[in-house]
């Protein structure tokens, strides 16, 4: 279905939380509609079991929906559900990759990262480059907020070993061309990684397409529980790959002294898995594809376009590329990040204020943080009136309010 305004109010009412809500932090996590909400209930109340290992009919049903859920999300980013490993989220899964990547990291390797990463894709190789000596180089953010591609050039050489990268910066929105930066690795048969927790929530995924190696996404940023997440690893690495977490289900074989390990996906996924997660994360992959990925996409520009004109009279700062995803990042003009989303709270807007986890780029920004306004599919353009009304609300109360001079 193409979106427009009144389709988005139509679809508004799928989700509970949304009645009296002007929800804007959707970078952070998003909504979950009613079909989702249900399915969690409906597997608690008749479908509870552990999978895998009962012969008895209900644990079998359980492994089922299960198992299908790989499939879904394997189908979701156009990849094989073999290649699909369940996690607790995009951070756990790069963490994973940095623990288990590192027999192939030596002294002196470099791994490269860009100056725009969330700390989960920065900290875990910060730390893999101290545990083995490895060097930890930075591809630049220019002054519009894009990734500076021709020195990305220079730095990609045979010493790289592993390229990860965000695809959209949750801090500016800027969506990094992957699929060239990618090309430029396999030059050097360089492992490419991609954070993809804000890219596949609102834009159609071809890991394929992309040709990358690992990508990475959350089920919460795209109408999930949380505690459930995905790692794509093309198959002949993940084979090649040893395993994070030793214990139940990852196993083939044990004797006292050895063992070896199951299939994939189940040789990462130890022990007792989220499984109403993924099975609910199914669900809500399910009702987006109903909309369609390219609709969510189309109509989240549409929403940024208009914000962008409805903020136009504020005394705003903007940290956002000219041209880029659902995600505004502006600072008002002497308030702080943290007032301001207090403020907007007041009147039941909903926006993040702060660093969003990205210390290193604000730090180069030379400020504290930003106030964040993330859209999804559901908002509405009374929700951005909404919202532009108690930034000029706010704006007022520290110009010549009590808090003014």
């Amino acid at each position: 279905m193409k979106l427009d305004n009144n389709s988005a109010k139509k679809i508004k009412k799928d989700f509970p939380i949304l009645k009296n809500l002007v929800y804007l932090d959707n970078s952070a996590t998003t909504q979950k509609p009613q079909v989702v909400i249900d399915r969690i209930t409906k597997y608690y109340e008749k479908e509870n079991a552990n999978i895998h290992r009962g012969i008895y009919k209900l644990s079998q049903k359980a492994t089922e929906a299960y198992e299908d859920a790989h499939k879904t999300v394997a189908k979701f980013i156009n990849a094989d559900s073999s290649e699909i490993i369940f996690t607790k989220g995009t951070t756990e899964s790069l963490n994973l990759l940095a623990y288990a990547l590192q027999n192939k990291i030596e002294k002196g390797d470099e791994i490269l990262v860009t100056e725009m990463e969330h700390h989960s894709n920065l900290v875990p190789w910060q730390q893999l480059a101290k545990r083995t000596g490895a060097v930890l180089k930075f591809i630049p953010v220019k002054k519009d907020f894009t990734l500076d591609y021709k020195k990305a050039e220079s730095l990609i050489t045979e010493k790289t070993k592993i390229l990860s990268m965000v695809h959209i910066s949750n801090a500016t929105g800027t969506i990094n061309d992957v699929e060239k930066l990618c090309r430029l690795a396999k030059k050097y048969n360089i492992i490419t990684i991609i954070d993809g927790a804000q890219s596949a929530p609102h834009m159609k995924i071809d890991v394929k397409k992309i040709d990358c190696d690992f990508f990475a996404f959350s089920g919460h940023k795209l109408l999930g529980p949380t505690g459930i997440g995905v790692l794509f690893g093309k198959k002949d690495l993940l084979e090649r790959l040893e395993p994070f977490n030793f214990g139940g289900d990852m196993i083939r074989s044990v004797t006292p002294e050895d063992a070896t390990w199951n299939d994939l996906p189940w040789k990462f996924e130890a022990g007792t898995p989220n499984i109403v997660g993924g099975i609910a994360l199914a669900t809500a992959i399910d009702y987006l594809e109903k909309i369609g990925m390219n609709n969510i996409e189309a109509w989240e520009q549409e929403l940024r376009a208009y914000a962008l004109e409805k903020m136009k009279d504020l005394d705003l700062d903007l940290f956002i590329p000219k041209e880029g995803a659902g995600i505004i990042s502006f600072n008002l003009e002497k308030v702080h990040a943290h007032d301001v989303a207090s403020i907007l709270d007041d009147d039941t807007v909903c926006i993040r204020g702060g660093h969003h986890c990205v210390m290193p780029l604000m730090t180069k920004l030379g400020i504290a943080g930003t106030s964040r306004a993330s859209f999804y599919f559901y908002n509405t353009k009374e929700d951005i009136d909404t919202f532009v009304t108690a930034l000029k609300k706010a704006q007022d109360l520290f110009k010549g309010g009590k808090h003014g001079k």
